[in-house]
């Protein structure tokens, strides 16, 4: 799939998440979805990797500030690079299902979209070893399969409270901070992307570089970061 196609996919999400005449297909605006975590942390999120220099420059940065995240990662990033699944994991971050193909969960057929869930969590957590805990939909949107597939397998749902919109081909990482960690508070869920797949070429060097001014909002708040299942007792 060419990047104009997912372009347009990406703004079916991106107006399901703007709009509350799209709310049925919102992950955001669904009841029950997790929108903050509780307890004083701020819970740190990555996806669309794994991405081999991505990743690897948001691990490295990430080791250097002393920041734990959550990585929602797609099972065919992850056939590509399981290395970096596994370096994820080592590095003592968390790894979270964000499908199998980084599509709408509300363009897919209900049955495809569970099946296709259920497969891409087996495969990433053979890939890496370890058990995935909770789920994110692709752009936000989400559907009431998703919704049916998250509580059959206990893996909570989980949106944002913040985003840097890192994605966006004029994001500075002055911009992504700002966005993301401006009156920052406890319990807010920060989205940002280790991957450039679906996204403005080479976005993930903006993000890196905004990581070290997110880290001193962050300080300046008393806050610390946590992974999402640790936040929600599932981790």
């Amino acid at each position: 799939m060419g990047r104009a196609a997912l372009a347009r996919l990406a703004a079916v999400g991106l107006a399901a998440y703007a709009s509350p005449s799209l709310a049925a297909v919102g992950a955001l605006r669904y009841p029950g979805v997790v929108r903050r975590v509780a307890g004083d942390a701020v819970a740190l999120t990555f996806d669309d990797g794994p991405h081999p220099e991505g990743t690897a420059a948001v691990l490295a940065e990430l080791e250097r500030l002393g920041m734990t995240a959550t990585f929602y990662v797609v099972s065919s990033q992850a056939r590509r690079a399981p290395h970096v699944l596994r370096d994820i994991v080592a590095a003592g971050h968390e790894l979270g299902l964000h499908g199998g193909r980084h599509v709408p969960h509300a363009l897919v057929p209900p049955l495809i979209l569970e099946r296709g869930l259920a497969r891409a969590r087996v495969e990433i957590e053979a890939l890496a070893g370890v058990e995935l805990r909770t789920l994110r939909a692709p752009f936000g949107a989400a559907s009431l399969s998703t919704l049916r597939f998250s509580a059959r397998t206990g893996m909570p749902l989980v949106g944002w409270s913040r985003w840097g919109r890192d994605w966006e081909r004029g994001a500075t990482p002055e911009s992504i901070a700002r966005r993301s960690a401006a009156g920052v508070r406890a319990g807010d869920i920060l989205l940002l992307h280790d991957s450039d797949t679906y996204s403005a070429a080479g976005s993930w060097r903006r993000t890196v570089a905004a990581l070290s001014q997110i880290a001193e909002r962050l300080a300046e708040a008393g806050l610390r970061t946590a992974t999402v299942g640790a936040s929600l007792g599932s981790g």
